[in-house]
């Protein structure tokens, strides 16, 4: 135990912030930084593939289908070797191992939020589009004014679990010398050398109590909008109960003003 705290004092920096500033930020900070990009940026296209997935067109709903099965079936590794090695290909000039992860985590957290959107779009009563479509709306408009707004807050837990899920996939950057925290627990091992179970302890100590944290919050975000939605739904089932009939015919007799 003494052995862990004295490597937790000697290098906590070092699994911080990597070596920054007299280096690129790493650590803790890279890998967070990571997994907020490749969310923020996958999210677009996971609207867009699930928009896709559920047209009628079979243009549209074909390619994405094929898209998110095979990058689901694909190890992440894979596609990470993919990236780092067809990106410069592409656009003519090698590309750092930070930008080649990004592109690897927009495109792999895409395909899974897309059927995290898919879901929550398919979720909804088929009530709501058809209400949207008479009063006017097109397809589109229906589909960003009305559907995609519940079905994103409906959304929000699951997307939280799939930013736990991403900060946890960050490691595999270490493949490609990413300076994220795994990269940073390596050096450290590399320096010390007799010890690496307790270098990877302090290591798993720190992934789980991050996405032990987020997990809790996400359980917590969840539970808000399930009360919120059902004192929603019991306040309207008091108002229509409490409100009274404007129709004379179907006054109860006993409200009914005697002749």
């Amino acid at each position: 135990m003494t052995d862990l705290f004295a490597i937790l004092r000697d290098n906590w920096l070092l699994l911080l912030i990597g070596q920054y500033p007299n280096g690129p930020l790493g650590g803790l900070a890279c890998t967070l930084i990571l997994s907020v990009l490749g969310i923020a940026l996958a999210f677009p296209l996971s609207v867009l593939l699930a928009l896709a997935r559920i047209s009628r067109w079979k243009a549209l709903r074909w390619p994405a289908t094929g898209l998110v099965y095979v990058t689901r079936g694909v190890p992440l590794l894979m596609i990470i070797l993919w990236v780092y090695f067809l990106v410069p290909l592409m656009i003519g000039r090698n590309v750092t191992g930070f930008t080649t992860m990004v592109c690897t985590l927009v495109i792999y957290e895409g395909a899974f939020l897309s059927e995290v959107v898919r879901a929550g779009i398919q979720a909804l009563p088929r009530g709501q589009m058809e209400a949207a479509r008479a009063l006017g709306h097109s397809y589109l408009g229906a589909m960003w004014h009305v559907i995609l707004p519940q079905a994103l807050y409906n959304m929000l837990p699951s997307m939280l679990s799939q930013f736990v899920s991403t900060i946890k996939e960050t490691t595999l950057g270490y493949v490609i010398n990413v300076q994220e925290l795994t990269f940073a627990a390596s050096q450290i091992n590399n320096q010390i050398l007799t010890k690496p179970f307790h270098v990877f302890f302090i290591l798993a100590v720190i992934y789980y109590i991050v996405c032990w944290s987020l997990t809790r919050a996400a359980q917590m975000l969840e539970r808000r909008i399930a009360n919120k939605r059902a004192g929603v739904g019991r306040s309207a089932a008091a108002a229509a109960v409490s409100e009274p009939a404007l129709d004379p015919e179907l006054t109860p007799l006993t409200t009914r003003p005697l002749p």
